[in-house]
């Protein structure tokens, strides 16, 4: 009997000490693991398509690209890095020790962090765009862009160390055993985080984008009205079908990362006990493949995308010049 204690034990020789394995079947266990490295998988290579195309061709080095090809490092690292570590920490023993342990919990507050600063900031640039067409080419420049993307990822990584600072200092010592790996914030550090990556940017991207959506909405009408007086008014505002198409895009990337991030989130603050619960860790993916839909949505809406996979997976792009085809 005491043989089969052990063998389900992360670490045998440690028998006091060591954590249980969390496998519950073989068959089971090979099928999720298989299942959700897909995903991750995916989830990388279609970011990185992502990142190829808005870097390698030159028309598409525009201020609104910029911040989606931000958000598409961010998720491409989600899905090479977070996610096959999320896979081990809750369906395997953590056999990578304790300092990787907080190195990980470090970086899933970064990631998650300059994902969120991403979208506030394509809220933002929808917001100039449709509600302040005039003056968009002068305030959103690709430069000042590049900056404000630049501070979002120095003020996420500053946010992912200092949040977790505690566990850099003691490695493991929120783990009950040996092959755990905790994601522990104390009651301060919490109450920050919810304000800061929870309640502030939330906030702003639902009322800017209901500022949008209010925008064009009326904008929409008065392009399918004939009256003079409409028309007139939508030539004064200065707003073009492509921005508002682009709106209604982005307006769907937003929707679709509050649906994964809110559950996500609203599990989190509920404690330990629920985010070591097997409902949390789906709840968990959950967001995570957020990062997944995000190109598919390109795909959908945007042609520009399409052309530039089909160009990258034919290899032209590494044809000379191939960053000067015209691909809008």
């Amino acid at each position: 009997m005491e043989l089969q204690d052990e063998a389900v034990l992360c670490f045998p020789q440690l028998y006091n000490t060591s954590c249980r394995n969390p496998a519950s079947g073989w068959a089971e266990v090979v099928l999720l693991h298989v299942t959700l490295s897909f995903i991750a998988l995916t989830t990388a290579a279609l970011n990185l398509l992502v990142i190829i195309s808005v870097s390698h061709f030159r028309q598409l080095h525009t201020p609104t690209n910029i911040l989606l090809l931000s958000l598409a490092v961010s998720d491409f690292l989600l899905g090479l890095l977070l996610m096959p570590l999320e896979i081990i920490r809750n369906t395997a023993c953590w056999f990578l020790g304790d300092v990787m342990c907080s190195l990980y919990n470090s970086l899933s507050f970064i990631i998650t962090s300059a994902s969120v600063g991403d979208m506030v900031l394509i809220s933002i640039d929808r917001y100039v765009a449709i509600c302040d067409p005039l003056l968009y080419s002068t305030r959103v420049t690709e430069q000042r862009v590049k900056v404000c993307v630049c501070l979002c990822w120095l003020c996420s990584i500053l946010y992912g160390c200092l949040i977790v600072i505690d566990d850099f200092k003691i490695p493991g010592h929120n783990n009950a055993c040996y092959g755990e790996c905790m994601i522990t914030v104390g009651y301060n550090e919490g109450i920050i985080d919810l304000i800061v990556s929870f309640i502030v940017p939330v906030t702003v991207i639902i009322v800017l984008y209901m500022r949008v959506f209010v925008v064009a909405v009326s904008q929409a009408r008065a392009m399918r009205s004939h009256v003079s007086a409409a028309t007139k008014q939508l030539s004064a505002n200065g707003v073009k079908k492509s921005e508002l198409k682009a709106a209604r895009t982005l307006g769907v990337l937003v929707i679709v990362f509050l649906v994964c991030f809110i559950p996500y989130y609203c599990v989190s603050l509920a404690g330990d006990y629920l985010l070591s619960n097997t409902h949390a860790f789906y709840v968990l993916f959950l967001f995570y493949i957020n990062s997944t839909v995000n190109p598919l949505i390109y795909a959908l809406f945007y042609p520009w995308f399409r052309k530039a996979v089909e160009l990258i997976v034919t290899l032209q792009i590494l044809q000379p010049g191939s960053c000067e085809i015209t691909i809008l």
